[in-house]
């Protein structure tokens, strides 16, 4: 940012500007419902015709790895969020130290930036977590997975997503040039009979509401499909599943929304990764449930009553719309429309690139069949894998 920040239109009333720092869609998704609460977003964006810099008003362009310009854009906000957890310790240590309110905290955050971290202490919790075990060399390497049995997951502690900085290893020589950077977090293969994902958000004050546990279909370590609430999910796992996200959040510290990746299995279940942010399983929410993820995260970080985060019908299927051969995607958004016009279609403002999310479809309905067969269409279209 080579010129200081601008100051954000703060709106009349005493009403608070929340600062985000990241310019993704998640932030994006956040510009209705701040509009419709009556509070000022201002995003530091990574460029000028970024996801959210096309609906936020208060957009300065900055890089969020340096302490100078997240300090100076910090200074016009009452509360600062994220889009993203990739910000560096050292730039939230500086707005720490400054008394800018940040949501979630690091002390918070750390857990869902580094893997070894959250493995640590939700063991320590007693949550469930697959056997585990931090390696710095090949003979550990060799030693966990001889113990657990071959093949095992291989994880980077930080940085990664969407399945990147994962690997399938069959030998310890597989994650050999991981560990010539650092240590690695090995885990289990887990048999697993689907993916779930519990959504929580928690408040300062310690107020916390959790929507339904949902189902999250996975390809190529990408989420495709969420189904809202899982469909045939034991009342027992549910709640159980719940509890434990609830907990962590309270234990950890978490403010905002935080979502709790887990697998069923057999026994029940394990935790698999946590986020500190709105989160793709969310996004059905905006839909239907009574209160969103987006609006309920603002409400979270500025410490306002929580909203009610029943669903408003009997099911909701999301598909996310990747990458796919339309480069012009507007004739294939208006046909979709036309034909369902039940269908809420969600575009995150960005340029077409094979497997990248670029937007997703809500439909509410009352059976999974039908959510899942216009949800899943309408994805296809947009995608171009169907064409009528």
């Amino acid at each position: 940012m080579n010129a200081s920040a601008p100051t954000p239109l703060r709106a009349p009333g005493g009403f608070p500007v929340v600062g985000i720092i990241g310019g993704g869609q998640l932030a994006r998704m956040c510009a209705g419902p701040a509009a419709e609460l009556g509070v000022t977003l201002s995003v530091l964006a990574e460029e000028g015709d970024g996801s959210a810099a096309q609906v936020v008003r208060s957009a300065p362009v900055g890089d969020y790895t340096d302490p100078a310009t997240v300090l100076d854009f910090a200074r016009h906000c009452d509360v600062v969020t994220f889009d993203h957890e990739h910000v560096p310790a050292p730039v939230l240590s500086a707005l720490a130290q400054a008394g800018v309110p940040l949501h979630p905290s690091p002390e918070a955050l750390v857990f869902a930036q580094d893997k070894l971290a959250m493995r640590t202490r939700l063991t320590a919790l007693g949550i469930p977590c697959p056997r585990w075990a931090a390696v710095a060399t090949a003979a550990e390497a060799a030693a966990f997975g001889d113990s657990v049995g071959w093949p095992v997951i291989a994880k980077v502690p930080t940085g990664g997503y969407d399945g990147k900085g994962v690997l399938v290893a069959s030998a310890p020589e597989e994650v050999a040039e991981w560990l010539a950077r650092g240590p690695v977090l090995l885990e289990e293969l887990v048999a697993f009979r689907r993916e779930l994902a519990v959504l929580i958000a928690r408040s300062p004050s310690g107020q916390a509401a959790a929507w339904p546990v949902v189902e999250t279909v996975q390809e190529n370590g990408i989420c495709v499909e969420v189904h809202a609430p899982a469909k045939d999910l034991s009342p027992d796992l549910a709640a159980d599943a719940t509890a434990a996200g609830l907990r962590i959040a309270g234990e950890l510290g978490v403010t905002g929304v935080l979502a709790v990746e887990i697998f069923e299995t057999a026994d029940g279940f394990v935790v698999n990764e946590l986020a500190m942010r709105p989160h793709n399983s969310g996004h059905w929410s905006m839909d239907g449930a009574i209160t969103g993820q987006f609006e309920q995260h603002l409400r979270a970080v500025l410490d306002l009553p929580l909203g009610d985060p029943r669903p408003r019908c009997g099911v909701t299927v999301m598909a996310n719309v990747l990458g796919g051969q339309y480069d012009s995607l507007y004739p294939a958004y208006k046909h979709v429309m036309a034909r369902d016009p039940g269908l809420r279609v969600h575009m995150y403002g960005k340029g077409v690139r094979p497997g990248r999310k670029i937007g997703h479809v809500n439909v509410v309905s009352e059976s999974y069949a039908d959510a899942h067969e216009r949800a899943r269409h309408a994805a296809d279209y947009l995608q171009g894998v169907v064409t009528e």
